[in-house]
């Protein structure tokens, strides 16, 4: 059907040798990730914890937690807003960052990662295969299991970094 868009088929890979860069779906806001890693490996993660549902709006949310100096935003018609969002586990915030034109998901900060951001890789014309996913305690029993990919019962770091059986 001509004006679809989003197959990630029709995206190569090795395209994004260096970088690769998403939108918010007006258009204000774009996100360029600079990673010549990014699909040599397996990068970033699956999270089922309820506010990144809640913000991917839908049952799983795809990031890449990533240092902040190898992401640039461009906000053509400053729409990019914050969000605090502070019914977390922690209890510490995490920062959410979208687009208040189209309400389009951007990146994520917390303190609990200094120096780093989680980008929401449902923007980019193509996702690295993840490499874990977090809060599986949190999955749909309908849900299937990722394989080769780990899956934590919390979360991937700190003192709950525990995997699910």
């Amino acid at each position: 059907m001509p004006g679809l868009t989003g197959d990630p088929n029709q995206h190569d890979a090795s395209k994004f040798s260096d970088s690769i860069s998403g939108s918010c779906l007006c258009g204000s806001i774009t996100v360029t990730i600079t990673d010549p890693e990014l699909f040599s490996k397996p990068r970033g993660h699956l999270c089922h914890c309820s506010n990144c549902r809640k913000v991917a709006g839908s049952f799983v949310s795809s990031n890449l937690l990533i240092e902040a100096e190898k992401v640039k935003i461009d906000d053509r018609d400053g729409t990019l807003t914050t969000y605090e969002d502070r019914a977390t586990g922690s209890g510490n915030p995490v920062y959410r960052f979208f687009c208040s034109k189209d309400g389009n998901p951007i990146k994520s900060e917390t303190q609990a990662y200094p120096g780093k951001v989680v980008v929401k890789m449902g923007m980019m014309p193509r996702i690295p295969q993840p490499e874990m996913e977090s809060f599986g305690l949190h999955k749909h029993a309908w849900q299937g299991k990722h394989k080769d990919m780990q899956t934590y019962k919390i979360r991937f770091a700190g003192p709950d970094k525990e995997l699910l059986e």
